[in-house]
């Protein structure tokens, strides 16, 4: 029998599939995984690239990223933000609807994915945005690939209606009408659950205290804004049966109301992300408004509840609500916090992040990859195209070097918000992304982006394919 030859050989590294860690060599042709080999066996290759000492994962896939593309272009765009994500090991990034206009049409939807298919250096999908409650438009944007849908159950910002029109929905009724037609549709809808009227009620007790601190901003958002927010979806969606996923989970308080009605029935899944992780209200008070973010950074003791919902499950991904912003919008607020815009870049260490936490013993290395990508795959209905190191996959594939350290410094990022990222600046994590392949093309290598500005495919679900995790 004649011998394939391979595109790509992938050797000596200790790949992470799905039966665990294996001393297997990786061949890929025709941007996918063709066999995985024993390292005695030889096998021809075009290109063989050596992964001794290093783990091989399957790329992340972040299922919940802003560039806002084409809103803010001073702020970042497909290209920059998606070029960042490659330096990240992030190989599929779900774009949020929130853009000028906003993700609410087949239309517009068209448009953002002809600019993501021009710019995009990695795979990237995006979401609708469902609150014209118009059946129609809702369907168009299911047909032409939608990842799946997201709501904001507060009020669209001050001055940016135009970029939530259709995402916002703060009262009830229509709150529900949209799950119901989602629902329709079989896709995911991500929700960004905090309740209005309360964060209404606080955030004025507070301007009327004339508060304008930078504490104030998570005494405006305290936990029982965001528990009640998720009390309400899990109870209508007992009758909407939507396929519903809560965005950035971050107390401990709305974790347990989470996990009381999933223990009894609720059908649901929830992320969470490395700001809420790694970082506590104290590192607001450290970066001031380059750690504004909605919901907020929370306690000490937040932070470990949310551990122990990795560790039991109940959260079953990490994301990075990546958002970028300019320096100028955000030293708005060193007098006042009410003006600086919510949001804080991260893409970059999503993947440090938590193979550090691995490799420190926080959880298994097999479980930080389910987190950054088997399981957003899964939950979407990409997988198993996306999302594991496995024969007939797409080869979308991080080598992640464990004997090096990364230091972040805004000299070493790639997102055009990199001198935004405060929150991890100065920080070390154990490990290194040496090499980022995107449907089997090398598009980062040992610290520079080399894939080529529309690299990047545009990925689409299988409604049928989404799984309840």
């Amino acid at each position: 029998m004649d011998t394939v030859e391979f595109e790509t050989l992938i050797i000596n590294g200790d790949v992470v599939t799905e039966s665990g860690i294996q001393q297997v060599n990786v061949g890929i042709n025709g941007g996918r995984i063709a066999a995985l080999l024993p390292r005695s066996e030889a096998a021809p290759a075009r290109e063989t690239i050596d992964a001794a000492g290093s783990l091989v994962i399957p790329g992340a896939v972040d299922i919940h990223f802003h560039c806002r593309a084409p809103a803010y272009p001073q702020r970042g765009d497909f290209a920059t933000e998606t070029r960042a994500a490659a330096a990240g090991g992030v190989t599929t990034i779900f774009e949020m609807p929130i853009s000028k206009p906003c993700c609410a049409t087949g239309d517009i939807f068209r448009s953002r994915k002809a600019l993501g298919e021009a710019d995009s250096y990695v795979n990237f999908a995006l979401y609708g945005a469902p609150g014209l409650l118009d059946r129609n438009e809702i369907a168009d944007m299911a047909n032409e690939g939608a990842i799946g849908f997201k709501i904001f159950m507060t009020g669209a910002p001050a001055g940016r209606n135009d970029e939530f029109e259709g995402l916002c929905l703060p009262n009830v009724p229509e709150l529900y009408q949209a799950m119901q037609l989602v629902a329709e549709t079989g896709l995911v809808c991500v929700v960004h659950a905090e309740n209005d009227q309360l964060l209404e009620w606080h955030t004025a007790k507070l301007l009327a205290d004339k508060r304008n601190d930078v504490a104030a901003h998570g005494e405006s958002r305290p936990p029982h804004v965001e528990a009640l927010a998720v009390a309400t979806l899990l109870t209508l969606n007992q009758t909407a049966g939507m396929q519903l996923h809560i965005a950035h989970m971050t107390s401990k308080e709305t974790l347990d109301v989470f996990r009381m009605y999933k223990q009894a029935g609720a059908k649901a899944t929830a992320e969470t992300c490395p700001q809420y992780l790694f970082f506590t209200e104290a590192d607001m008070e450290r970066v001031g408004p380059y750690a504004k973010i909605n919901p907020p950074l929370r306690k000490q003791a937040d932070v470990d509840a949310l551990w122990g919902g990795i560790d039991d499950g109940t959260l079953m991904a990490v994301t990075t609500d990546h958002s970028p912003f300019t320096v100028e919008e955000k030293e708005r607020a060193r007098t006042d916090i009410w003006r600086t815009p919510p949001g804080a870049p991260g893409v970059e260490e999503l993947v440090l992040g938590m193979l550090d936490a691995a490799l420190k013993g926080r959880l298994s290395i097999e479980k930080a990859v389910q987190l950054i990508s088997t399981n957003g795959a899964k939950r979407f209905g990409i997988y198993p195209q996306k999302g594991a190191i496995a024969v007939g996959a797409d080869a979308d594939i991080v080598i992640y070097d464990t004997q090096a350290t990364t230091t972040i410094s805004p000299d070493m990022l790639f997102s055009q918000a990199k001198d935004c990222d405060k929150l991890y600046e100065g920080m070390t994590f154990q490990g290194q992304v040496k090499r980022t392949m995107v449907n089997g093309t090398t598009v980062f290598v040992d610290g520079e982006v080399i894939g080529k500005r529309g690299g990047g495919k545009f990925v689409r679900p299988d409604a049928a394919n989404v799984q309840m995790l």
